[in-house]
């Protein structure tokens, strides 16, 4: 007897919410994003196909979500000054904080595609065909939008091969280097 499919969609509500904060930037903008993903996913759960990736099946519709409303709104915020990414999260009260402000001053420099490739493989432990499938390119692709993400960023924080970065945030860590975070499914 094969489960009922909506029944597993709970379970990536906490990762599907950190993936849409990591396109929007803005709280409330994610949690409408991620509400409209449910209810996509809900009422279209007869074209999942069982046995299949889920946890993928709903990131494509979250990503695909993100870029309609792109499209319709027709324009960006404009941060240039960071005010707005500073008031996003609380601080780290250690010495952590310095270089996880300068993280996120670089982290908004990437284009859409490298943060979104960078927050499938790094923060959310995609694998590199995971990701493909979700952003529907090619895995080279993937890998390549990573790579120059990563560098991209080691060359934002003024980072040599022997230098490291010390957050205490284990996705954001992976981000940078590469490794996934402990909990990370894929």
């Amino acid at each position: 007897m094969s489960s009922d499919p909506r029944d597993e969609i709970v379970t990536h509500l906490p990762a599907l919410r950190a993936f849409a904060f990591s396109l929007t930037r803005n709280f409330a903008l994610a949690d409408d994003m991620v509400q409209d993903t449910l209810v996509k996913a809900w009422t279209k759960i007869n074209t999942f196909e069982q046995g299949t990736n889920m946890r993928a099946w709903l990131f494509t519709i979250l990503r695909n979500t993100y870029y309609s409303n792109r499209r319709k709104a027709g324009r960006e915020v404009s941060d240039a000054e960071g005010v707005f990414t500073e008031s996003l999260s609380e601080k780290p009260a250690h010495d952590g904080r310095l270089q996880m402000n300068d993280f996120r001053r670089a982290f908004v420099q990437l284009t859409d595609e490298q943060r979104e490739a960078l927050i499938l493989v790094g923060a959310q432990g995609f694998s590199y065909e995971e990701a493909a499938e979700t952003c529907g390119v090619a895995v080279g692709t993937i890998k390549s939008r990573v790579n120059r993400a990563r560098a991209r960023l080691a060359e934002l924080l003024n980072l040599d091969e022997d230098d490291r970065l010390e957050m205490t945030d284990q996705a954001t860590m992976a981000v940078v280097s590469g490794a996934r975070p402990s909990g990370a499914l894929g």
